[in-house]
């Protein structure tokens, strides 16, 4: 769950503006994980620890149809979910990090 510090930017706005890029989190005051409710460091509007982000808008075939739903999950968390998988996820690494 991420909260900003305009309220224009807030669940409403995100959930409206689904298509957009956010990797420009501008203004962001907080993100707690929806899993275990552990609320990650942010400092001046960045994000300190790792966190996975996930928006989906469910599709015409979908039970779900026109619904969109966001949540954020710490990495304690997100490996937990993976360990979990009949398949296990696809590993990569990056070679260049910014």
């Amino acid at each position: 769950m991420r909260t900003y510090l305009e309220q224009s930017l807030n669940q409403h706005y995100l959930l409206e503006n689904f298509g957009n890029n956010l990797k420009n989190d501008t203004g962001l005051a907080s993100v707690i994980c929806n899993c275990c409710k552990k609320e990650l460091r942010v400092e001046n509007g960045i994000l300190k620890d790792e966190c996975i982000h996930i928006s989906h808008a469910f599709g015409y075939f979908s039970e779900r149809d026109g619904e969109i739903q966001c949540f954020d999950l710490c990495e304690e968390c997100y490996n937990k979910m993976i360990a979990k998988f009949r398949i296990p996820v696809e590993n990569g690494e990056r070679t260049e990090l910014l």
